[in-house]
């Protein structure tokens, strides 16, 4: 910040929605915009470059997605740095990424949404007290804090990692299902693949090509059958044999 002034940075894959931001920022005298990027790869590096203060991030991206980008900087975004989502996806916890100090505007936005946005922004920014760090934000939705946002069929979805039992493939669709304790189904985001889904966390682990369970929720192992604990014990999984051994060595490492 510079004479009352905040730096504002844009991340967004569609010219014409960094226009649309561009043109509601400038009429903020409090803002100033120093960097925009249709890319994740060189808007990382114009953030790094700039330090703005205010980073509004396309949600879904070509390169990678917007949580993917902040995960990366988590470590050398040493400055305090707030976050606003720019996303088309209504099915968002939205709630829940605000309650974790980001922001969000849904595309495409009213000059009012915009106009609260900003007026919650300018707020925080000048608090006495000392900010929050932006790794500390950024913390609680990593997998390392058992939070984490999954790409669905018609959005975005915060979980924590004991909310989910197993993800189920169905080959027929090509598509990525996962189960949730309450029993509701997810469709994941059409491409997503295993190693997307077990790059989440550490307690994901494949047990076939079809499957892959929770390891906090495995109870038991039956010779090529795995059972899960409640809510999941009327659920059988058969085991593929390339899969036993390591989900044996799993158990052997505890």
């Amino acid at each position: 910040m510079t004479n009352n002034r905040y730096s504002v940075a844009i991340v967004d894959d569609d010219a014409s929605c960094i226009n649309n931001l561009q043109q509601s920022i400038a009429r903020f005298s409090e803002l100033k915009l120093v960097a925009t990027s249709q890319l994740p790869s060189t808007g990382k590096a114009a953030i790094l470059e700039h330090q703005p203060s205010l980073l509004f991030l396309d949600v879904e991206m070509p390169e990678q997605t917007g949580l993917e980008l902040l995960t990366e900087m988590q470590d050398t975004t040493t400055w305090n740095m707030q976050v606003v989502f720019y996303t088309a996806y209504d099915k968002y916890l939205l709630g829940a990424l605000r309650a974790s100090a980001f922001d969000y505007l849904l595309k495409p936005y009213t000059d009012d949404e915009f106009n609260v946005v900003i007026h919650r922004f300018l707020k925080q920014a000048t608090k006495t007290q000392s900010p929050q760090l932006f790794k500390e934000t950024i913390s609680a939705l990593l997998p390392e804090k058992r939070r984490f946002m999954i790409a669905t069929a018609t959005g975005y979805q915060l979980l924590r990692t004991e909310d989910i039992g197993y993800f189920e493939y169905h080959s027929i669709r090509k598509i990525w299902f996962v189960t949730l304790e309450d029993s509701k189904k997810l469709q994941l985001k059409r491409g997503t693949k295993a190693d997307d889904i077990l790059g989440l966390s550490s307690s994901f682990i494949q047990i076939s090509q079809q499957h892959i369970i929770n390891f906090d929720y495995l109870t038991f192992i039956d010779g090529q059958g795995c059972l899960l604990c409640p809510p999941f014990e009327s659920v059988a999984l058969k085991i593929s044999r390339n899969y036993l051994k390591l989900l044996q060595e799993r158990f052997e490492s505890i």
